[in-house]
């Protein structure tokens, strides 16, 4: 088969980007967490894509693009060079499939990565390499194979074009179910129910891990087109306007909420628009994506208040109201603000397009959390999930990694 080397080249970009994801990842993470855990939070973000990688190569590459049903991929395992055949006439495959697996791995350990900030700075390394293993083979490529590896959501219409459910819902989702299964961090929560701030070190450091993730989702949505399209610049745009009415709607809502402009919570507006416009940046207008930044960036400060306050689960970095909440909206806002072209080429009405979301959304979660709920309650009952009290107190860097990420400096414990 003849490829279009534009196409090889503009993939391999697109995919090198999504990898630097991993950096944005950590240095949010960072940032956003106690000096005594951050190299512990380095260390999980760079191990989840280690292990994510070989895992996803090894089994989950084989559930999400095998031949199989509508519900599972069952061939190509421990050799997924055997299924470019199959892909090429199956999904119309049109790159070499080397390239196309490296742009599924980083996306795979995107998803991964998602739950290391809400259940950071108490859980055991150990454990968390294991869910890193797990959601590589058993989460991320099955829900996958049902909406990018022709399974039966594909089939119905569900459109998600680079991920906000696929990747981030999912992710989200199981950052929402190991948080509540580890437990709040020692001292999140007064005698009466009411939360505690416990402020993140360094916000310059998370802010710099905004700027990265930002900078790299221009790769993340204009790189699913996995070739040289001329749509490049307008998924470019639609991107780039909800990641900016997000924030700027975070920032005025947390300062007539606050009386301040919160500065950590604008942050994750702009990561909640990105997450928000990601399933219909390609099929939605400027105006469109413009409108889904404005609903992302009030939903993320209600959703983390409503995570942190009502269900009394403890995300440090606010994962769940960005990758979550953002990640289940999004998908269903593209089919509120879809191009009327579209829905004429879909053959389907708005209510019947925002149906079929509705319908991807819940069908991914139902999955995702029965499945999150096993992994977590596995690893708990064997490894164990949660490091001792005094490990806690102390940091995880000492105790679980024999080093501090800050030599030589005074840490606040």
């Amino acid at each position: 088969m003849e490829y279009n080397l534009l196409d090889i080249v503009w993939t391999m970009i697109a995919a090198c980007l999504v990898y630097f994801m991993q950096a944005g990842f950590a240095m949010v993470e960072t940032g956003f967490t106690r000096a005594k855990n951050a190299g512990n939070i380095v260390m999980k973000n760079m191990m989840d894509f280690v292990i994510g990688s070989i895992a996803f190569f090894l089994i989950g590459f084989g559930f999400m693009f095998g031949q199989g049903n509508g519900i599972i991929g069952l061939s190509g395992f421990f050799d997924p060079y055997s299924l470019e055949a199959s892909l090429q006439s199956g999904l119309g495959l049109a790159l070499p499939i080397g390239v196309f697996m490296i742009f599924h791995t980083v996306f795979c350990a995107t998803s991964a990565t998602i739950v290391s900030g809400a259940m950071a700075e108490r859980t055991k390394f150990s454990a968390y390499l294991a869910y890193s293993a797990c959601i590589s083979i058993f989460i991320y490529p099955i829900t996958g194979h049902w909406i990018w590896g022709g399974g039966w959501l594909s089939s119905i219409g569900f459109h998600d074009f680079a991920g906000s459910t696929a990747v981030h819902s999912v992710g989200g989702w199981c950052a929402l179910i190991g948080a509540a299964i580890l437990g709040p961090r020692i001292g999140k929560y007064r005698a009466d129910g009411k939360p505690n701030a416990i402020p993140g070190h360094n916000l310059p450091l998370g802010a710099l891990g905004t700027f990265i993730l930002w900078f790299c989702w221009f790769g993340f949505n204009c790189g699913s087109t996995t070739a040289a399209s001329p749509e490049l610049g307008n998924i470019a745009m639609t991107t780039n306007l909800a990641a900016a009415a997000s924030t700027l709607v975070a920032l005025f809502f947390t300062w007539v909420r606050y009386g301040k402009p919160d500065i950590s919570m604008t942050m994750n507006g702009a990561l909640a628009g990105l997450v928000g416009v990601t399933a219909g940046c390609d099929i939605v207008s400027n105006y469109g994506a413009l409108a889904i930044g404005v609903i992302c960036g009030f939903a993320v400060v209600l959703v983390v208040e409503f995570v942190d306050r009502v269900l009394k689960i403890d995300d440090p970095v606010g994962a769940t109201g960005v990758h979550w909440g953002c990640g289940m909206l999004g998908t269903i806002l593209t089919g509120v603000f879809a191009k009327s072209s579209v829905l004429e080429e879909y053959g389907m009405s708005r209510i019947q397009f925002i149906g079929v979301e509705t319908l991807g959304v819940a069908a991914v979660g139902v999955f995702t959390v029965v499945m999150a709920i096993i992994i977590f309650k596995v690893i708990d009952k064997t490894i164990g999930l949660r490091v001792s009290e005094q490990e806690e107190l102390d940091g995880l860097d000492g105790h679980e990694h024999g080093s501090s990420a800050y030599a030589d400096f005074q840490i606040k414990l």
